[in-house]
Order: structure tokens, then sequence, then C-alpha cells
């Protein structure tokens, strides 16, 4: 039975799940939100049938399987060994290295393997599909090589392994090193086995001298440099925009419909990650993604800003449903495309103005923000101001209600508040006022439509008494202090109201399939941090470390985790869910003054 114990591999520009058998089970191309010719993932009949969608290399009569990622790396090592003593290695990974002054990130899959030990017999299986699972790719082959006939663009296979046992799928003995790249429809140049050798080689260096760039916290360094590497896989280099998963269709629960393509760029989840990664010092991912938003906002009609986006900018993401593939476990539908594009969700304009911020003030950007960014800003920010107190459907995406949600109107607020302090620092003293004034009314405005005076408590929703846990966020967004009564009181009513042993659901109301069933991770995360800011500091480092048990082989989450068995559920590998690994562990880490 599938799971998520997956690896992700990638180079910015593509990326692949690897599973415990070294499969290749899901993987889209020319880029993350294009047709999946790996997607077995999604489709049970291709653990009984022919295998579909699916790059598998398997070693005869195997009985262990080893994977490991080298160290500060997205490259995966699996070591397969049989019942007499034969073993191999394979060493799967996304080229992604500088060469004549660019990176050079192609659309291509590697895999390199190796004998080991005794003499094992392999077989090698590659079955791209087309048109979302619907057939297997057409082909043509040469003696070097195995062409597939995939849309928009071919693929080729150049190997030196025999190409008739790769196209019939026999076994073999693996007497020598193998190599496959999977990649560009143009001949191969140069010798293949070297080629690949030196770009593994060059991959890792890469990756290692990316990792040695950042800031991480003293402990749990590990999760906090497997979830900032994933995270950088979920970036779209060529635009900069940011994936909220490299996934569609895994239910939120078994059964429960909530099944949706996170292959897109949500404003919010993308301010979310660049957030975290500049606590690290991951300077690069910021300056993509601010140029991304520079183009969204330019293009932007009217000022309307979606909620999300195709990672090339593209508005339209049209929902439908693929009926080539019958889902997680047979759990389908397997959506394409997300109908939360055409939503209105307000905290989108505070989420671009907070995202923009830092370049105001940050001395190390290659481009810090100017007066004609604070002006493009102010458009967004007029949106905010006009919107603030008018319904949504808010964070969770409410596909049948609207209301005036407390986190969209907090959002707008902050985005003000940044504002004002752009113009500030810009020497814009009439704009520092005026944004200043906006943020106050907006937060005047809260304080006496959120706020229920009985339980001196703030509401989810103006005029309401509703709770969710993005009320948490008025922290983080600086609105209230830890020590506040009023925060006290939320954060009581919440965690009563939400918290479910060692997890935190988003709300405990129904909405558009019913009462939720499973635990959303990034929200016990929120919890975490609002138990250590109001002092309970061993209850949110015994939780943090409740919630490292949960992670995958690879070290990292998915979107949900069923509070009574734990199993995760939702889309892989979700950025929310690393977000709160790195922000969590830098707020609860001993300091490096502790061991210096």
């Amino acid at each position: 039975m599938r799971d998520l114990n997956l690896w992700p591999i990638g180079n910015c520009q593509v990326s692949a799940l690897v599973d415990t058998e070294a499969r290749f089970v899901w993987g889209c191309a020319p880029r993350v939100d294009g047709d999946p010719l790996f997607c077995s993932l999604l489709d049970p009949r291709c653990e009984s049938e022919l295998p579909c969608g699916e790059w598998s290399i398997a070693v005869e009569n195997q009985v262990k399987c080893e994977q490991h990622y080298l160290r500060n790396t997205p490259i995966l090592r699996t070591r397969l060994s049989d019942a007499e003593g034969g073993a191999i290695e394979i060493f799967d990974f996304c080229p992604r290295f500088q060469r004549s002054g660019r990176m050079y990130r192609p659309v291509a899959f590697i895999r390199i393997v190796r004998p080991l030990s005794g003499s094992p017999r392999i077989r090698v299986k590659l079955n791209p599909a087309v048109n979302w699972g619907e057939k297997e790719a057409e082909r043509t082959s040469g003696s070097n090589h195995i062409r597939f006939l995939l849309k928009p663009q071919p693929i080729r296979l150049t190997t030196d392994a025999p190409i008739d046992h790769v196209l019939s799928g026999r076994a073999f003995r693996l007497e020598k090193s193998l190599h496959f790249f999977l990649g560009p429809d143009e001949p191969f140049v140069g010798h293949l086995g070297h080629t690949l050798a030196t770009m593994l080689h060059e991959t890792s260096d890469e990756w290692r001298e990316w990792v040695r760039g950042l800031a991480i916290p003293l402990e749990w360094q590990h999760v906090v440099i497997r979830a900032a590497i994933t995270l950088k896989l979920c970036q779209h280099e060529e635009t900069g925009a940011i994936v909220a998963a490299l996934t569609t269709s895994i239910p939120e629960a078994a059964h429960s419909g909530r099944n949706w393509d996170y292959r897109y760029c949500w404003i919010r989840d993308a301010y979310y990650t660049v957030q975290a990664l500049n606590r690290l010092g991951a300077l690069d991912v910021l300056e993509n993604y601010l140029g991304y938003l520079r183009n969204i906002v330019d293009e932007a009609k009217g000022g309307f800003i979606q909620p999300l986006y195709a990672v090339s900018g593209a508005p339209k993401l049209e929902e439908g449903v693929a009926e080539g593939l019958a889902g997680y476990r047979g759990m389908g539908p397997v959506r394409v495309g997300n109908a939360a594009y055409t939503q209105v969700q307000h905290d989108a304009y505070g989420q671009i103005i907070l995202s923009n911020a830092q370049a105001f003030f940050d001395e190390r950007l290659f481009r810090k923000a100017t007066r004609e960014d604070f002006a493009s800003l102010e458009k967004v920010g007029e949106r905010a101001w006009e919107n603030y107190n008018q319904p949504d459907a808010g964070l969770w995406e409410f596909r049948t209600r609207t209301s005036v949600h407390t986190y969209s109107s907090v959002m707008c607020w902050a985005g003000c508040d940044r504002l004002a302090n752009a113009a500030a620092v810009l020497g814009l003293d009439d704009k520092a006022r005026l944004w200043r004034e906006r943020a106050d009314t907006i937060r005047a405005t809260i304080e006496e439509r959120a706020f229920l005076g009985g339980e001196k408590r703030f509401s989810a929703i103006f005029d309401g008494d509703e709770l969710d846990a993005s009320l948490l966020q008025m922290l983080d967004m600086r609105f209230l202090k830890p020590d506040d009564p009023r925060f006290i009181a939320t954060f009581d009513a919440v965690e009563k109201g939400l918290r479910r042993g060692q997890h935190m659901l988003r709300y405990a109301s129904e909405d558009d399939f019913g009462l939720p069933e499973t635990a959303f991770n990034f929200c016990t995360f929120w919890l975490i941090e609002a138990l250590y800011l109001v002092g309970r500091e061993e209850e949110a480092r015994e939780l943090y470390a409740a919630m490292l048990e949960r992670l995958t082989p690879a070290g990292l989450l998915s979107e949900d985790t069923d509070f009574e068995t734990h199993e995760l559920w939702g889309n892989y590998p979700q950025t929310y869910s690393l977000v709160g690994l790195i922000n969590c562990a830098g707020l609860l880490s001993r300091p490096w003054s502790s061991v210096r």
C-alpha cells in the first residue's frame, strides 16, 4: 500500500518523489505544475498491473532497502540488497550547478547505479505516462537512447545500460556502473559516465555551498537543514514562484474528498516560506520571489490580487479531474488546477507588502527596494485599506460561505503598518503619516468588531464568536504581545476548542465537507510557538519533539496528521509544515553562545 515515506529530489526546475523501493512515483515536466510523467503515486492499479507512470530499478530477490540523502543535499543514495548477499547502490538527483556563469538546471533526472557486492541482477523499467495517466508515452529508440514522446516536449533517456533490457524490463546481471540521463530530446554530448559523475559532484558542491551560508539554530540542525533544502526545491527558480507542495490530491483525510492541487504559488504560503528562510539568511529565495511578485502586481487588473497563480505567473488555474488516475490508495478524485484562484482572500494584500518589507531595510540585497517599488506597493496597500472590513473566503478557503475574517483584517493592518515603516525609511514623511493613520483605523476596527467583551478574547470573524487557529498569528504579525491579557484569553479559548492531544485543528466547525478529521500540522506549530511565548517553554519543547516523531524517513512532513493514528495525510512535502519545523527550532533552540 502506498504511503508518504517519499524522498524528494529536484533542481528548482523539476522534481520527483522516490519511494522506499527506489521507484520514481511522482514527477512532472517540464515544471512542477506540468503533466506528471511519473504518477503511480496516484494510481494503485500500478501496484498489481503493468507499472505506468513509474521508473523502477529493482534487485531480484530483494530483501532490504536502505536510503539516505548525501549530507546537506537533495541527492538520494539507495542501497538495495538481495537474499544471496548481492548489493547495489543508486544515486538519484536532478543536476543543478553553475556553468558558464548561469545556473544549469535542465528538465532532467539522473540515476547512477553501481554494484557493491555479490552478483546482483537488476530490472530497470521506465514507463512515463502522458495526459495525466491515461496511457504510456509512445517511444522510439536507438543504440544508446530511448525517446518518449511527451507533450509539450519529448524527453530522451541516454544510457550505457542495454537498451533492449530497459525496453523489455528484462532482468540482467549488474557487473559495472550504469548511468541514466533522462532529459532534453537531444543527443548527449560527452562521455556519459564521466559527465554524470562530474554532475553528481558539482550538484553536491552547489547544495553544500548553499547550506553553508544558512544561519541555523544550535539544536535540531539536521531538521532545519532538510526543511530548508526542501523549501528551496519548492521554488521554481526561473520565475521565482514558490509552490505550496510538490503534489496534487493526496487527501487531507481518508475518503474525505478534500483532494486539492497544491502545485501553484499561493501568496500566503510563499510569504511564510520566505519569512522562514529569511530567518536562516537564505536571501536568494526572497530575491527571486520578489521578482515574481513585482510581475504579479504589475499585471493585476484593477489592483485585484488572486490568492494563487501558476508558477509562470499565469492567473487562470481552471479546476478539473484527471479521469485516468484512480487517486492515492484509490481515494479520488485527482484534481488538476485549483478553483481557489477565483476566490476573494484579502489577506493576500498584506502578505505581498510583508514579503517586500525587508527589501526597504536590508543592505545585503543585490536589489534594495526603491521609491518606485514603494509606489507600486501603495496600490496593493490601497486594496488592503478598501477591503479590510469586507467579507472574503478566508485563509482556509471556504467554498460556500464568506465572512469578515479577523486574520484577513489583521493582515491588511500589517500591510498598512509596514508601508508606514517603509515610507519612513525612504524619507516620505507624509506617506508615513497616511499609512500609520490607516493602520491605526484598521486596528481600532478590529478591536471593536472582532473582540468579545464578555469573554475578553478575539473571534475569528467580525461580529461573531468563532474560533480558528489563525488567531494565534496575531503575535507573529505584531498586532498583540504575548503578555496582552486579550491574547492570553484568546489563546486559552483556541487551545481548549481546537487542541486534540498533541495536535491542533484549523477549526472545529463544519465546512463544505463536514467536520475536520485530521490535524493541520502548521497549526500545531503555531500552538508550539504560542506555548513558548506565553512562558510554557517545557511544554512547547515536548510538543515539538512529538512532531519530530512524525517526520518521514526523509525528514519531512505533509499537510495533515491523523490525531489518533498519527498517520500523515495531505499533499507532500508541504511548505507550511516545513516552515513550522524551521520557525519552532529557531524559537526553542538553545543559543550558540551556550557552547561557544
